[in-house]
């Protein structure tokens, strides 16, 4: 059987001969990077749709690239099912008790029924158990449930985070992020928001935009008191209260305050962060399979969270470099409603901007429908690959040729054959159309490695979660508070002031923004605050990274007021510190060492020196691709970014062998042809010969028994002649011998240098694995020369009382 476990190559079935109804012994092999040109899977129910997503994403896992799969039905779970031993007690929790009762089995029964199903159906493809393990191996598999705690939840309605600066810096996409996220929240809520006319939107809009470009993540409950008073004067050439009066605005508000109050909504804000980083790699570095269920939601959910999700996945595309190699996957089952031909639903948008956008990033996009006449083809027309299977409808089959047609514009494209081909289709034979390919070809689809248990109920979902989830994040440090024993003498002492003490002038001060949507009583209360540019700088190690440190330590009344190693750094914009006082502020004392003689200097010396020897830059540093961590990499995402770059080496490593054994093979097929040719002209040779030598000699025989003499000077000469013509016969023997021995040297040839081969793309993927690499650490201290302070001074921060009474920075 060919080989098809060869890098980068994905396994999907046989080629299949329709006029004979059977599946040829080629192997269709389907090219990674095909897939960054984008696919898409369309048949009717039966037809092997779903087994051949869940193929593509499970040969995706195999190679280690990481798959985010949005499962509107449910099936997609089954990629969870997979059963190295293929034992029946695998199967058993999982297998239909009704199918078992109807086939009059009882479940045992029936479980080794199928475990034995599964094990010859894998065979008869060639695959085992040890390809179901080197899956399991490959990545992590997790079930996600947005809005339930049926399997592993995502917390959605805690906030919506600010995007990265690389989409801030992009007005298009900051607005098209801005408008789809407007437009779901209020699916969510019932109000059809257009962009245009919709009050609702326009100034939810408007608030999204102002507190993202500020640098601010809106929580839910911000967003509530943010609409009640917006931090906009004028929407247009209208006042605030003419274009939405505040009666009118409090209603708006109060129904997000009852969606977010609803017990209905709670599974909504619990769970892990809507992070597309994290759902792609685990904290390891190690890729991951991340299934995104949504089969239990609302259709106003679904799109709600699908369109919160693409804008992510939009965001997380424009932070990453380009690449040609295939990075990651996005498979979308039952596309139905999300991008209608007509129609502009909130996710359209982001499936627009990633067909167009996500190839450059290395994001390849799978979307599988059963309804091909709800499909934007103009937009599809962006996909590389088509795989079409079983059609319901004539309707249907014309819709998917003028698609088809779309697709190979400037290319050659029969119709009539087409729709020959489209008849003929049967289950699991799909007609694939790759623009990468010279001519569309027709395959079977391959046994699936995972157990098709269909759609999974919401306890086997949480059975699957309980076996696969993570292990629970490290809680986070508490914020350092506002200086030791003067903290708790001004918790106790006097009331705060509505203005900040007097400072002697050489004490400067500055003012950090005020929260909004904080609950509580909130004041300012005093700490020392400073703000430096720090450049390191490393000529052996090529890394020259510069970054702006914001630090807040506590002040005390100690001999050293300021500590700067127990200060917190800061995430906040510079330029949203302010030298002017707020006017609603509620101040606390300051500390007496703030008045004493020369403290700007002490403080401004110690935070040099503090930088200098105590906040060096610490980096990670992989020998083997010679590949340096940056500021604020974690090492996680470093292994991510290290197993994009081998990705790539591999794949051009594993292309120049194909080059190089390219003319290699065909030398040897050459001498091949020969050679075979060599034979048949000899044996050809060879068996002529013994014909004229038996003619020679019959006639000579006959002469000499039926000449007027007993032997006439003619058949004398004739019998000379055919006995040197069986002399000869030896001789061509000896040289179809020779042919046929050169014919097996070049045989021998090529197979040794096709075990070469392997061996080579072999060596090319055991090279380099990210995860298990052994980094090393990297230090780069800054030159005092290096380190330039813009601030070394008092803030008044915003505060909360903590627990202890002492005021707690909510920042």
């Amino acid at each position: 059987m060919q080989d098809f476990e060869i890098l980068g190559a994905f396994y999907l079935g046989r080629l299949h001969d329709l006029a004979a109804g059977k599946a040829r012994d080629e192997l269709l092999l389907y090219d990674s990077r095909d897939l960054t040109t984008h696919a898409v899977i369309i048949g009717m129910t039966g037809s092997g749709k779903t087994g051949l997503g869940l193929d593509l994403i499970e040969e995706a896992a195999i190679d280690r690239v990481p798959v985010l799969a949005i499962d509107p039905k449910g099936d997609l779970g089954n990629l969870a099912l997979t059963f190295p031993a293929l034992r029946s007690e695998d199967f058993l929790p999982w297998v239909n008790a009704q199918e078992a009762a109807t086939a009059g089995q009882t479940p045992e029964v029936f479980a080794a029924a199928t475990a034995a199903r599964w094990r010859d159906g894998l065979a008869s493809w060639g695959q085992d158990g040890a390809r179901i393990a080197r899956l399991r191996d490959a990545v992590d598999i997790t079930v996600y449930t947005p809005g339930s705690t049926a399997g592993t939840p995502i917390a959605l309605l805690s906030g919506f985070r600010a995007p990265p600066p690389a989409l801030l810096a992009d007005g298009d996409l900051l607005r098209d992020r801005v408008q789809s996220t407007a437009t779901g929240l209020l699916a969510l809520l019932g109000i059809d928001g257009d962009p245009l006319s919709s009050r609702e939107h326009i100034l939810l809009s408007l608030i999204l935009e102002q507190q993202w470009t500020a640098g601010r993540d809106v929580a839910l409950a911000d967003l509530i008191g943010l609409l009640q008073q917006p931090p906009i004067a004028r929407v247009g050439v209208l006042d605030l209260e003419s274009f939405f009066p505040a009666k009118e605005r409090f209603a708006f508000a109060m129904r997000l305050n009852n969606l977010l109050a609803a017990p209905g909504f709670a599974a909504w804000g619990a769970g892990e962060p809507l992070d597309i980083g994290r759902l792609l790699h685990a904290d390891s570095g190690k890729p991951k399979v991340s299934i995104l269920s949504i089969a239990h939601l609302s259709d106003s959910e679904r799109m709600f969270f699908v369109t919160l999700l693409l804008s992510e996945l939009l965001c997380w595309v424009r932070t990453q470099p380009g690449t040609s190699s295939l990075r990651a996957l996005l498979y979308m089952d039952e596309l139905f409603g999300y991008l209608p031909p007509v129609a502009n639903p909130p996710s359209k948008q982001p499936l627009l901007t990633l067909l167009k956008q996500a190839r450059a990033y290395g994001l390849g996009l799978v979307l599988a429908t059963q309804n091909p006449v709800d499909l934007d083809y103009k937009a599809l027309s962006n996909a590389g690959t088509w795989f079409i299977g079983r059609l319901q409808t004539e309707r249907d089959k014309q819709r998917v040729l003028e698609g088809l047609e779309g697709a190979a514009a400037g290319g050659s494209f029969d119709r009539q054959r087409m729709e020959q081909v489209l008849a003929g289709l049967g289950q699991r034979v799909f007609l694939m159309h790759n623009v990468h390919e010279k001519a569309p070809v027709v395959f079977q689809t391959r046994w699936t490695l995972s157990y098709l248990a269909g759609p999974l109920t919401r306890e086997q979902l949480r059975r699957l979660s309980h076996e696969t989830q993570p292990a629970a994040r490290p809680a986070e440090q508490p914020a350092p508070t506002a200086g030791a024993g003067a903290a708790e003498a001004r918790a106790a002492g006097p009331a705060p002031a509505a203005s900040p003490p007097l400072l002697s002038p050489g004490m400067p001060q500055c003012f950090l923004p005020m929260p909004v949507g904080v609950a509580g009583p909130v004041v300012c209360a005093p700490f020392a605050f400073g703000a430096a540019d720090v450049l390191y700088s490393s000529g052996p190690m090529r890394v020259e990274q510069s970054r702006r440190l914001l630090l807040l330590a506590p002040i005390s009344d100690g001999p050293v007021p300021v500590e700067w190693s127990a200060a917190r750094e800061l995430s906040l914009d510079l330029a949203s510190v302010s030298r002017n006082a707020p006017p609603d502020g509620r101040f606390l004392p300051c500390p007496a060492a703030v008045s004493r003689p020369r403290q700007q200097e002490a403080w401004q010396s110690a935070l040099q020196k503090h930088l200098r020897t105590e906040r060096p830059l610490q980096l990670l540093r992989s020998d083997a691709l010679k590949l340096t961590s940056t500021p604020g990499e974690s090492e996680r995402d470093f292994r991510i970014r290290l197993a994009a770059a081998a990705r790539e080496l591999r794949d051009a490593a594993v292309a120049r062998l194909h080059a190089r054994y390219g003319q290699k093979f065909a030398t040897l097929e050459a001498r091949r042809l020969r050679a075979q040719q060599a034979v048949q002209r000899e044996s050809s040779q060879a068996g002529q010969r013994k014909l004229d030598t038996a003619v020679s000699f019959g006639a000579a025989l006959l002469g000499s028994m039926f000449g007027r003499k007993f032997v006439s000077a003619g058949s004398a000469s004739r019998m000379g002649t055919a006995i040197k013509s069986a002399g000869r016969i030896g001789k061509e023997n000896a040289d179809v011998a020779r042919a046929q021995e050169t014919e097996r040297a070049v045989q021998d040839a090529t197979a040794a240098l096709e075990a070469e081969f392997a061996a080579e793309v072999a060596r090319q993927e055991s090279r380099y694995d990210a995860v298990t690499d052994v980094l090393a650490d990297v230090t780069i201290k800054p030159k005092a020369a290096d380190i330039s302070v813009h601030f070394a001074g008092l803030a008044w921060v915003p505060c909360t009382p903590g627990a202890d009474g002492r005021p707690q920075p909510c920042l």
